[in-house]
């Protein structure tokens, strides 16, 4: 049986792509995540995993779809080899068993090309956001309140309205009503 595995890092990105070409390759079965690679806990890879039988074939749409570092990849995939289970990487073209001597070395060559091209990326991403820092660009989600709400929970605490109440009228948590208190 071929079994399919398909994940987008976001719950923003879209699994069509990757669901639509392992249907295209013949798989009965596909399961899906949408999470980062970097989770050693991916619920729909497990749940890959504890259904493939000796005999079946994983099959993913890219190998870094399907391990978070060179590491990984290779654990997961050798543990199937000794389960009876082939692996099939599309984009790649490799089909790996334990029998295919060829299959193995272009895996790990491939492996080690997907971990340099991940690594790539961060090292990028953490340039742009020093470079953004640099610049006085923070980064993240913008504040929600400002100095003229901050003033008026300010108030309202000291004049005896409880974090409670104050929380409730500006519909967050205690926590966040604390954590506004404390920046300003």
């Amino acid at each position: 049986m071929l079994i399919g595995y398909a994940r987008v890092s976001t719950g923003l990105q879209n699994l069509d792509l990757q669901s639509d070409a392992l249907t295209q390759h013949g798989c009965t079965k596909i399961f899906h995540d949408k999470m980062s690679g970097t989770k050693k806990q991916r619920p729909g890879l497990e749940e890959a995993l504890q259904f493939a039988r000796k005999g079946d074939m994983i099959v993913v749409w890219r190998l870094d779809r399907l391990g978070c570092n060179m590491q990984d990849l290779i654990q997961i995939v050798n543990s199937l080899n000794e389960r009876g289970i082939g692996f099939n990487s599309l984009q790649e073209n490799i089909t790996m068993d334990k029998c295919n001597a060829t299959g193995q070395l272009m895996f790990h060559l491939f492996a080690a090309f997907a971990e340099f091209e991940r690594n790539l990326i961060e090292e990028r991403s953490a340039a742009g956001r020093a470079a953004a820092r640099a610049r006085g660009r923070l980064g993240g989600r913008p504040e929600k309140y400002g100095s003229k709400d901050i003033e008026m929970m300010k108030a309202l605490i000291k004049s005896g309205t409880p974090i409670k109440d104050v929380a409730e009228k500006w519909g967050v948590s205690r926590t966040t009503i604390y954590r506004y208190l404390e920046k300003k």
